[in-house]
C-alpha cells in the first residue's frame, strides 16, 4: 500500500485540525473517576452503549470508596449489556480499591500510575489523559487504526505500533488529532460503506477503502 508523503501528512493534519479542533469524547462523565470507568467499559463496546449503562452505575457508586465496597453481582447486573461484563465488573471493583488504598480516593492523572489500575492499559490511560488533561498523546482504537491505514499514515500490524508511528509523524496537537481521527472513522470513514463520495474531506489522500483491523 502506498504511504502518505510528508506533504500529504501535513495536509491531512491541517484538515483534521480545522474540522475537529474542538472535538471531545462522546462518552458522558462529570469527573476523572467517571471518565476512567467509561473508557474502561468502552473497550469492545460502543460509546452509545456505555452512555446507556453509566448513569445508573454512577448513581449507585458515585465515589471510588462506594465502588470498592460494591457487590460484584450488582455491578454485573448494571453493566450486563456491555461486552465482557464479567471481567469488567471484577476490574471496576479492583480499580476502585486501588484508587482508595493507594491514591487516597483520587484518580492519578499520570500514565505510569493509571496503568497500575485494573482494566487500564496504555490505550485507556492515554484516552483519559487526552480527554481530561489535553495531553499531547495518541491512542489507537479500531477507528484510528483503520483510518491511519486507509490514508497511508501507517502500515503497522498492531495498535501500539500504529500509535508510535502517528506520534512520530504528527508530533504536535496529538490530543485533537486523536479525537478527530476517532470521529472521522466513526461517522465518515466507516468500516463498511465509507462515505467516500458524499462526506469525505480527505478523499484525495485515500490509499485504500479496505477494512483494516489491528492484530
Amino acid at each position: 500500500m502506498k504511504k502518505a508523503t510528508r506533504k500529504e501528512i501535513e495536509s491531512i493534519k491541517s484538515a483534521l485540525l480545522e474540522r475537529y479542533s474542538d472535538a471531545v469524547t462522546e462518552l458522558d462523565y462529570t469527573n476523572a473517576f467517571e471518565l476512567v470507568i467509561a473508557v474502561a467499559l468502552s473497550a469492545q463496546c460502543t460509546d452509545k452503549r456505555v452512555n446507556l449503562i453509566t448513569p445508573a452505575l454512577f448513581e449507585a457508586y458515585p465515589t471510588p470508596a462506594d465502588l470498592a465496597r460494591a457487590d460484584i453481582e450488582n455491578i454485573k447486573r448494571l453493566i450486563q449489556s456491555c461486552s465482557f461484563f464479567n471481567n469488567k465488573a471484577i476490574n471496576l471493583i479492583a480499580m476502585a480499591k486501588r484508587i482508595v488504598e493507594v491514591y487516597g480516593g483520587e484518580v492519578p492523572l499520570d500514565e505510569k500510575e493509571l496503568v497500575t489500575l485494573a482494566g487500564v492499559g496504555q490505550k485507556t490511560a492515554h484516552v483519559v489523559l487526552i480527554e481530561y488533561t489535553g495531553a499531547n498523546l495518541m491512542a489507537v482504537d479500531t477507528h484510528v487504526f483503520r483510518v491511519s491505514h486507509r490514508l497511508g499514515l501507517s502500515d503497522d500490524f498492531s495498535a501500539i505500533e500504529t500509535e508510535a508511528t502517528l506520534v512520530k509523524k504528527f508530533k504536535t496537537n496529538l490530543h485533537q488529532l486523536h479525537q478527530g481521527l476517532v470521529l472521522f472513522g466513526r461517522y465518515i470513514c466507516t468500516a463498511k460503506n465509507p462515505k467516500c463520495d458524499t462526506e469525505c474531506f480527505l478523499r484525495e489522500f485515500c490509499k485504500s477503502t479496505d477494512g483494516f483491523k489491528p492484530r
